[in-house]
């Protein structure tokens, strides 16, 4: 059975509950979805163990809470696992290693913020026996282990690329390489937000459908009584909203708003945070 998140966990997550705002919860959960792409992508392993680690990502936070758990540590920790979970494991040094690199950039990212002029990032390698590692390998293991626990074990998770495949050939434009390559994009850029631990696949896939075929404009049977949505058995509500959380992603940010996640992508500069602001109700 594929696990979704309960109304109660998504009227009011966990974070939430702690009193992280919710932009805040879903900056930070796209961030976190963003360096398990960055580091897969220097790690060179297959997009179907990314996309699994991005989902899991997702779900963990819907049982744990952002106070507890930095997303830094839980990216790596559900990179780890799914590279498991799609036989094509990881070396933990070589993980390790590629966070450390993208976490420094981050800072560095954080420190020139306001430079119009930054200097160029050089990184610095971690000591082979230097405490940064060791704390960094006792983070993964337990991360690891805490998605595991938090989840159930429950790690049973679908992919959307067959799915689109099929809606794609039944609604004739699998012939549009525009529109083929444009739908993947928007399910890629999906896994930055929760969409696919609250709807089943099929409509995350009739979103990314929808968003192509406007933006191309694309005719497809839209009329009450003959709508294309429905041969994939989605309700249209379901459908925008989806297509609102994928939107949000492209929305013009401030350099301010942009660096503040970057600040905070540990659980103890969340917990500084808290305590600088106070709780801010959701």
């Amino acid at each position: 059975m594929y696990p979704l998140a309960s109304l109660e966990q998504i009227s009011c997550t966990p974070s939430a509950q702690d009193g992280i705002p919710r932009e805040l919860e879903e900056d930070l959960r796209a961030q976190g979805c963003k360096l398990v792409h960055q580091a897969g992508i220097l790690l060179k392993q297959k997009q179907v163990a990314v996309a699994t680690a991005q989902i899991l990502f997702q779900r963990f936070f819907y049982v744990s809470s952002l106070k507890q758990f930095g997303v830094a540590d839980i990216g790596m920790g559900a990179l780890f696992l799914a590279s498991k979970l799609e036989e094509c494991p990881l070396r933990m040094r070589d993980l390790i290693n590629v966070y450390d690199l993208l976490l420094k950039r981050a800072a560095h990212m954080v420190r020139y913020a306001s430079s119009p002029h930054p200097p160029i990032f050089h990184y610095e390698p971690m000591s082979y026996f230097g405490d940064t590692f060791y704390d960094m390998r006792d983070a993964l293991v337990v991360s690891e282990m805490q998605i595991l626990k938090r989840l159930g074990f429950n790690t049973s998770v679908t992919l959307p690329y067959g799915t689109l495949i099929n809606y794609m050939r039944l609604l004739d434009l699998s012939g549009r390489e525009d529109a083929v390559t444009r739908a993947w994009g928007y399910l890629n850029d999906a896994f930055q937000t929760p969409v696919y631990a609250l709807y089943p696949v099929p409509t995350v896939v009739s979103a990314a459908i929808l968003l192509t075929v406007r933006h191309l404009s694309i005719p497809l049977p839209s009329e009450p009584s003959n709508c294309w949505w429905e041969l994939f058995d989605t309700d249209f509500e379901d459908v925008w909203s989806v297509c609102g959380f994928i939107m949000r992603l492209y929305r013009e940010r401030p350099v301010e708003e942009r660096t503040r996640v970057l600040r905070v992508l540990g659980k103890k500069e969340v917990r500084s945070w808290l305590e600088a602001h106070g709780s801010v109700p959701s």
